[in-house]
């Protein structure tokens, strides 16, 4: 390279699974059937009206231009519509929505709008790497705050009144939690409301697990009385409509926050691809009982996934919502990143170590739910021969 790295990029790694699955492509290069059990990547399809509503609207003249920041009002109503029905919150479609390419892309957008250099960022001590990856990169300062085995994986919010300084800006929260598996509740999200007051802080929650394997009525941290004053949650149709690879998510706050965190992204990126935002909007029609078949075969997939654990001598939970299982590893076995390889190189099986999520992960593993529950009985059977 003619010019050094920036020091953003010296202090980045990689991402885990960016090179993991670069080693499951070079096994199936050479012939052998790699069962990935790794990964959140949903292997069911669609709806079918919203494949429809995709090619219908690529079909029409003015699909292929640009489109605007805040995508179509189309997309944006049906947003809304889908808050009030699936969670009882009202949004106003034109001020408190912001469409995004996948949540993922807000977690920078919102860094970049909100935090200076030398700012503190309150980040779980086990959760979705990105947000530890992007405070760090934006020159903020992480504070992981701790998380409590023993009361379902919540908060310690004792312990997090002495990490909150002068420069704490944001408060980073995802329900049900990734990758334990720990429900939202009412009582969790209204201590997260009243901490985010009481500290001065943006709580920024990450919501997209909520209508997966979900044993109770979805809940949106919005729903908790003068939420928007203080939050912003991010959601994303990757999961909940088996749409990963489209890129379509949205942040959802009060108006100063949604211009906010615009004038950043205007900055970045050109809208979204109106064809999908068509289809998007037709997804977020799906049926709950579209979505109770979905969560049908997920439940298929469970007794595969626990005799997986279970072959193993692991241990879990059985209250875990989402499409991962989170299991702690036996004392018989030396380390996640050594059981990892060696099921990788010896049985053909992928599985992601607890420590990419923190180093309190270190003991455990986390499994998949999304291969067909045929694939995860064959990993069971390699790895019990």
């Amino acid at each position: 390279m003619i010019i050094p790295l920036a020091h953003r990029a010296g202090q980045t790694q990689e991402y885990y699974f960016s090179v993991k699955l670069a080693e499951v492509r070079k096994l199936l290069a050479t012939g052998h059937d790699v069962i990935n059990i790794g990964i959140g990547n949903p292997d069911m399809m669609p709806s079918d009206n919203t494949i429809q509503a995709l090619t219908h609207s690529a079909q029409q003249p003015n699909a292929h231009g640009y489109q605007s920041y805040k995508g179509t009002p189309g997309f944006r109503n049906a947003i809304a519509g889908y808050y009030a029905h699936t969670y009882g919150v009202s949004l106003d479609p034109e001020t408190e929505i912001l469409p995004l390419l996948g949540s993922k892309e807000g977690i920078t957008h919102i860094s970049l709008t909100f935090l200076n250099e030398g700012d503190e960022v309150l980040v779980p001590e086990l959760g979705y790497p990105a947000y530890n990856a992007v405070s760090k990169m934006v020159g903020a300062h992480v504070r992981n705050y701790p998380l409590l085995e023993n009361k379902g994986w919540q908060p310690d919010w004792e312990a997090m009144e002495e990490l909150v300084s002068d420069n704490a800006k944001i408060l980073w929260l995802n329900y049900p939690h990734m990758p334990t598996g720990a429900p939202a509740t009412q009582k969790l999200f209204e201590q997260a409301v009243r901490f985010a007051y009481d500290y001065s802080l943006l709580l920024c929650h990450d919501n997209p697990y909520s209508l997966v394997l979900n044993k109770k009525t979805p809940i949106s941290l919005l729903s908790i009385d003068g939420a928007k004053e203080v939050v912003i949650e991010m959601n994303s149709m990757s999961k909940s409509h088996n749409m990963a690879g489209w890129r379509v998510g949205w942040m959802a706050s009060s108006k100063p926050y949604i211009d906010a965190v615009l004038s950043i992204k205007s900055n970045v990126d050109s809208g979204m691809f109106k064809p999908v935002m068509d289809a998007a909007a037709e997804a977020l029609t799906n049926s709950d009982a579209w979505h109770a078949e979905r969560n049908v075969v997920y439940e298929g997939r469970l007794e595969a996934a626990t005799a997986f654990l279970d072959a193993l001598n692991c241990t879990y939970t059985n209250d875990q919502e989402g499409m991962f299982l989170w299991a702690k590893l036996p004392d018989s076995i030396e380390s996640a990143a050594a059981l990892v390889d060696d099921l990788l190189y010896n049985k053909h099986v992928f599985i992601a170590p607890g420590f990419i999520f923190g180093p309190k992960g270190n003991r455990y593993i986390r499994v998949s739910l999304c291969m067909p529950k045929e694939r995860i009985w064959e990993a069971v059977q390699r790895i019990s021969k």
